[in-house]
């Protein structure tokens, strides 16, 4: 079927079209110029097959915008030297941002996705030091080499895993934040976190499709981002995607039913409502 994906990585050319969309806006929150290129036709089909009616585009601008404000800003107000982006799929930001020169930015992610970058992206010229390594993260014994290479030649490291976590199960996310924290320049650590009330029903449709493409969503932890406390992480920031769309007027279709709501509903619930997207900047632990 046209628009199908056929593994995980084929998210990538979605991701991508979903940024060319918010590009093409006249009020665009980002300009992305090289996403239409990388999203293809593929991208697009893959758009209409799992959300036709582009009802989840809003989450992928917010979280973009979000994310590209909280990196700009540790970079220049805590010193980090090193940016490694796991799993970056066709992520533009080393061409689109406005980074220093002498910033060291390492993209880590399957062969597939890092040739086909190369090639679309070959005549453009980054705005940092890039850097591309080929390399499965599932395997851990490789995984854990590159780390310590990359810690070896750091002093302030962030790392990005936008759109990774929710593909691995909590074992899986356990042993790579134990490998991220196992390495002492590496900083901080930013993410997008979804909570278990976002894995129901309401988002189902969706689900089924990614599934069948063996891209299943697997990770929403019932203690947010305190599942990762005791490997060795705490949760600096949360920016809640939610919340960031009013202010962006980007806002969720029923947004407007929630609003009409909330007055009615106590804080408590209130807040785990907040949170069942966000942004988390993790910052290790320290003992």
């Amino acid at each position: 079927m046209t628009g199908r994906i056929d593994n995980v990585s084929d998210t990538a050319k979605w991701v991508a079209y979903y940024r060319a969309l918010e590009t093409d806006r006249p009020d665009a929150l980002f300009r992305d110029p090289f996403a239409k290129l990388l999203a293809g036709t593929q991208g697009e089909e893959i758009t209409r097959y799992i959300d036709k009616n582009q009802r989840h585009v809003w989450s992928l601008s917010v979280r973009t915008y979000v994310l590209d404000e909280l990196i700009l800003r540790l970079v220049s107000e805590q010193g980090v030297d090193t940016v490694v982006n796991l799993a970056c799929g066709l992520d533009t930001r080393p061409y689109r941002l406005s980074l220093p020169k002498s910033l060291r930015w390492i993209e880590i992610d399957l062969p597939g996705i890092i040739s086909y970058k190369q090639e679309k992206l070959e005549s453009q010229v980054p705005n940092c030091q890039l850097e591309r390594i080929v390399l499965d993260l599932a395997d851990s014994v490789a995984r854990k080499k590159v780390f310590s290479e990359i810690n070896a030649k750091s002093n302030r490291a962030l790392i990005i895993t936008e759109g990774l976590l929710i593909y691995l199960d909590r074992d899986q996310n356990k042993k790579l934040a134990e490998d991220l924290a196992e390495q002492s320049s590496f900083h901080w650590w930013v993410t997008d976190l979804f909570s278990h009330l976002l894995l129901l029903p309401v988002t189902a449709g969706m689900r089924s499709k990614l599934a069948s493409g063996n891209a299943p969503f697997k990770f929403a932890p019932k203690e947010g981002s305190r599942f990762f406390f005791p490997i060795g992480w705490s949760e600096a920031e949360y920016h809640s995607l939610i919340l960031e769309s009013v202010k962006l007027n980007r806002e969720p279709p029923l947004l407007w039913a929630w609003k009409m709501f909330s007055p009615l509903i106590p804080k408590g619930p209130q807040n785990m409502l907040n949170r069942v997207l966000g942004i988390v900047l993790l910052k290790k632990n320290h003992h």
